[in-house]
């Protein structure tokens, strides 16, 4: 099994475990991704970003108004005003070796550690939504993700992430 970390930054020699700000309750520890999920990480560190997956407990009604238009299992939905600044990202995709590691939660394929982490190799990433569509991710734009939110959370869809939502514009 393959296992991430993402970063803006180049160069990083050595993870060590820290408390998430939106994760207080935890001990320090290194996240990474599974390469099935890597995907939702192909943004900019701070993008408001909200994933959602086709499943088969959707019920019709939903199917069709969330993928009714579309021959694609993923859809990645980003406020427009992020648009640019993805477009220049670059990402660097660090290898982590995964003996470590243990499963933190399989829905979103998160997993963590509390070693201290050398990774095994960095890997620069430009072109962030080619590389999206090129998986057959929709991606789509939207000025505002808050109607989206509200729209999802009243579904029936269950495989869904909302990554960075404290950052999307208010109602």
């Amino acid at each position: 099994m393959n296992l991430f970390h993402f970063s803006e930054e180049n160069g990083i020699e050595v993870f060590v475990p820290r408390v998430k700000e939106n994760r207080k309750n935890m001990p320090p520890v290194v996240w990474a991704i599974d390469d099935v999920h890597a995907f939702t990480f192909y943004f900019p560190r701070d993008c408001p970003r909200i994933v959602y997956t086709r499943t088969n407990e959707m019920s019709d009604e939903d199917h069709e108004k969330f993928f009714g238009l579309t021959s694609s299992d993923i859809i990645v939905t980003v406020e427009t005003d992020w648009y640019e600044r993805i477009k220049r990202t670059t990402l660097y995709r660090y290898k982590m070796p995964s003996d470590t590691f243990q499963l933190f939660d399989a829905c979103a394929g998160y997993y963590i550690s509390p070693q201290t982490i050398i990774p095994q190799e960095v890997e620069p990433l430009t072109d962030l939504l080619n590389r999206l569509m090129l998986l057959n991710i929709e991606v789509r734009f939207t000025p505002n993700l808050h109607p989206l939110r509200n729209a999802i959370l009243n579904s029936t869809i269950n495989d869904f992430g909302m990554h960075r939502f404290a950052n999307a514009k208010g109602n």
